[in-house]
C-alpha cells in the first residue's frame, strides 16, 4: 500500500465521526421535544413546584392545618376551623357583645318606610306575606368534589321551591360578623337583611343541608299572624324537660319586626367565639337537662331565652309539630317511594310526606366531627334531592328513572297547552303567580 492511500484512507478514518452528531440532534431533538411537550406524556415526567410562603395572616387551608380544635364541636354543627383566620375573640372582660348599633321604634319606622313606598308592600295578597328565604354556606370551597356539587344542588332545590312559591331567596357565603363565627352566623345575616329589607314580612332560615322535598306545600301564614317566631319543636320537651333537642334552630321562620330584633340580640350574647362562648357553653350545660358543657351553640342558646325568659319571648314563639318544619333525614329518605305510592292511593289520610329533609349530622364538605358516614349521606341526599327534583320535572314531562340516579326519562308528551294542565298540583306549581293572587 502506497504512503499516499494510508494517508487518504486515515483522513477518512478520523473525518467519519464529524457528520454524526448533526444527524443524532436531528433525529432525537423532535422526540425529546414531543416528550416535554406532549400533555399525554407530561405525567411521567418529574415536576418541582415551588410555592412561597404567605404572610401570617393569610387563611389556613383546612386540608392541612395540623392545629387541634379548641373546643368540642355539636353533633351535625359546622367546626370552627376558620378560628386561625380571625382576629382574637372577645375576652370575660370586655363589653357585652351587640349585633350592631341599637335599633328602637323600628315598628313605627318600619310601618312609615312601607307606606311612603307602596310599590314594595309586606303582603303580596291578602293573608300573604312576602317571604324571603334566607340560606347560606361556607366561604371556603369544600375539600371535595362531591361536597360542592351536593351544596349546588341544594341551593337550587331552594331555588325551585321559591320560585314555585314566589318566595325571594338570599343566599350567603359571608361571615359579615368575625365574633359569631360556625353556626351563629345566621344571626347577623338575619339582622342585616331584616334592615335592609323592610317590606320583607317574613325571613325563612334554612341550612345548608336543609332539603324542600315537598315542593307544593306552604306554611299555614294565617295560623301565624299572632307570633314572630316559628321553630319546629315541642311545647314540653322545652319547658318541662328543658331539652336542647326540643327544637331545631336549622329552619325557622320569623318576622321582620323590633321584637325580632331584640330577640337576636338577646340570642347574639351568648355566641360571640372564645371564653365567652365556652363560659356560656358551662351556664348552658347547667340549665339544660341532657347537655354537656361543650362551648354554646345557638340552638341551645334559643332553648335557654325560651326556658329562663318564657314571659318575654315565650308567647310569640310558635312551636310547629303539625307538620316537617325540621324533618330527620334517617328516618325518611329510605321511604319516598312509600310515601308516593301512599299520597297517589286514595283514603289514605295523614302527611303527605315531609316539607323538609333535613341532613343533620352530616356534613358535605366532609370533616372530622360528621356523625354520619359520607356515602350514607350523600346516597340520601341523593336520594332527597332526586325526589324534591321530580316534582318539579313532571311540570315538564320528565322524571329520574329512579331516587338513586340522576338519569331522566319522559314521562308524558306535550299538549302544547300549557294553560291547560288538569292536574291541580302540576297547575299550582307551574303558575306561582296565579297562587300567589288567589287560596287554594
Amino acid at each position: 500500500m502506497s504512503s499516499e492511500e494510508g494517508d487518504r484512507r486515515a483522513r477518512q478514518q478520523r473525518l467519519l465521526p464529524v457528520p454524526i452528531i448533526p444527524v443524532v440532534l436531528f433525529l432525537v431533538a423532535p422526540f425529546a421535544l414531543f416528550m416535554f411537550t406532549s400533555p399525554d406524556l407530561q405525567w411521567q415526567l418529574p415536576r418541582i413546584r415551588i410555592e412561597y410562603d404567605e404572610p401570617s395572616s393569610a387563611p389556613t387551608d383546612e386540608r392541612t392545618s395540623s392545629t387541634p380544635p379548641k373546643s368540642p364541636v355539636l353533633p351535625g354543627a359546622r367546626s370552627d376551623d376558620e378560628e386561625q383566620r380571625l382576629p382574637p375573640p372577645r375576652q370575660l372582660t370586655d363589653p357585652p357583645y351587640t349585633l350592631g348599633a341599637a335599633v328602637s321604634d323600628y315598628d313605627a319606622s318600619r310601618a312609615r318606610w312601607l307606606h311612603d313606598n307602596q310599590r314594595f308592600p309586606a303582603f303580596v295578597a291578602p293573608g300573604r306575606p312576602r317571604v324571603l328565604v334566607v340560606t347560606g354556606s361556607s366561604p371556603r370551597r369544600c375539600g371535595n368534589a362531591d361536597g360542592d356539587h351536593v351544596l349546588l344542588r341544594a341551593f337550587k332545590n331552594k331555588v325551585d321551591y321559591c320560585r314555585v312559591h314566589g318566595f325571594d331567596v338570599f343566599y350567603s357565603n359571608a361571615v359579615l360578623d368575625a365574633e359569631l363565627s360556625g353556626f351563629w352566623t345566621k344571626l347577623p345575616i338575619l339582622r342585616a337583611l331584616m334592615l335592609a329589607h323592610p317590606e320583607t314580612e317574613l325571613l325563612w332560615w334554612v341550612d345548608s343541608d336543609v332539603v324542600f322535598t315537598d315542593m307544593l306545600f306552604e306554611p299555614p301564614w294565617g295560623k301565624y299572624a299572632g307570633h314572630n317566631l316559628v321553630v319546629p319543636g315541642w311545647d314540653d320537651k322545652v319547658y318541662a324537660a328543658k331539652s336542647w333537642l326540643s327544637i331545631n334552630a336549622g329552619s325557622f321562620i320569623i318576622r321582620n319586626c323590633q321584637w325580632s330584633l331584640d330577640l337576636l340580640d338577646a340570642w347574639a350574647l351568648m355566641g360571640p367565639r372564645g371564653p365567652v362562648r365556652y363560659e356560656y357553653g358551662k351556664v348552658l350545660g347547667k340549665a339544660l337537662s341532657d347537655r354537656p358543657s361543650y362551648e354554646a351553640d345557638d340552638q341551645s342558646a334559643l332553648v335557654y331565652l325560651l326556658v329562663t325568659q318564657r314571659a318575654r319571648w315565650g308567647d310569640k314563639t310558635f312551636l310547629e309539630i303539625s307538620y316537617s318544619l325540621h324533618g330527620f333525614w334517617l328516618g325518611i329518605v329510605d321511604r319516598y317511594e312509600e310515601m308516593r305510592r301512599d299520597a297517589a292511593t286514595p283514603g289514605v289520610g295523614g302527611e303527605r310526606w315531609p316539607l323538609v329533609t333535613h341532613f343533620v349530622g352530616c356534613k358535605p364538605c366532609g370533616g372530622q366531627y360528621a356523625s354520619y358516614e359520607a356515602s350514607r349521606c350523600r346516597s340520601g341526599m341523593e336520594r332527597a334531592l332526586n325526589f324534591a327534583d321530580d316534582q318539579i320535572l313532571r311540570l315538564y314531562g320528565f322524571e329520574h328513572e329512579s331516587l338513586n340516579t340522576t338519569a331522566v326519562r319522559r314521562v308524558r308528551n306535550d299538549t302544547g297547552g300549557p294553560l291547560d294542565a288538569d292536574d291541580v298540583e302540576i297547575g299550582r306549581l307551574l303558575h306561582p303567580t296565579f297562587r300567589a293572587g288567589r287560596p287554594w
